[in-house]
C-alpha cells in the first residue's frame, strides 16, 4: 500500500443529515441564549435529548455563533455608515460655511481697502488744500511786499485766524 493512499471507506460514504425540527431548534436556541459556548457534557446531553449526533449540535452552535457575529458586524457597519454619512454632511456644511465666511472676509477687506484709499485721498486733498492756502498767502504777502508771508515785519499775523 502506498503511503499517500487514503482509505476508501469514508470517501464514498453518503451520510444523510437530518434537518432539525422547529422544536429542536427552539431547544438549541434556548440553550444558546443561556450559554453560547458548548462544553462536552452539555453537548452530549443536548444530543441525547434531541436525538441527533453530538457533532450536529456542535456544528449548529458554531454556525449560530457565526450568524450572530455576522449580524453584529452588519449592525456595526450600518452604524459606522450612518456616522460617515453624518460626517460627510457636516463636512459639506462646514465647507459651505467656510466659503461664506471667506466671501464675507473679502467684502470686509475690500471695504477696508476702499476706506484706507479714501482716507489717503482725503489726506492728499487736505495737504493740497493747505498748500493752496499757503500759495494764496504767499501771493498776498508778495503784493504787500512782505518777505515772510506768514509774519509781518511788525510781528502781526495777517493770515491768522484771530477774527
Amino acid at each position: 500500500m502506498d503511503q499517500f493512499q487514503f482509505p476508501q471507506t469514508r470517501k464514498h460514504q453518503t451520510r444523510h443529515k437530518k434537518r432539525l425540527t422547529q422544536g429542536q431548534v427552539r431547544i438549541l436556541e434556548t440553550n444558546f441564549n443561556f450559554s453560547n459556548k458548548l462544553d462536552p457534557e452539555s453537548k452530549s446531553r443536548l444530543a441525547l435529548e434531541l436525538g441527533v449526533p453530538p457533532r450536529q449540535v456542535a456544528i449548529w452552535y458554531q454556525n449560530k455563533r457565526a450568524r450572530e457575529k455576522n449580524h453584529s458586524l452588519e449592525a456595526d457597519h450600518k452604524a459606522l455608515q450612518q456616522q460617515l454619512e453624518n460626517a460627510v454632511a457636516e463636512n459639506a456644511r462646514l465647507e459651505g460655511e467656510v466659503e461664506r465666511l471667506k466671501a464675507e472676509l473679502n467684502k470686509i477687506h475690500d471695504v477696508l481697502k476702499a476706506f484706507n484709499s479714501s482716507r489717503s485721498c482725503e489726506e492728499v486733498a487736505r495737504k493740497s488744500l493747505s498748500s493752496e492756502q499757503n500759495l494764496e498767502k504767499e501771493f498776498y504777502a508778495a503784493l504787500i511786499g512782505v518777505r515772510d508771508p506768514f509774519v509781518a515785519t511788525d510781528g502781526y499775523d495777517f493770515f491768522g485766524s484771530s477774527v
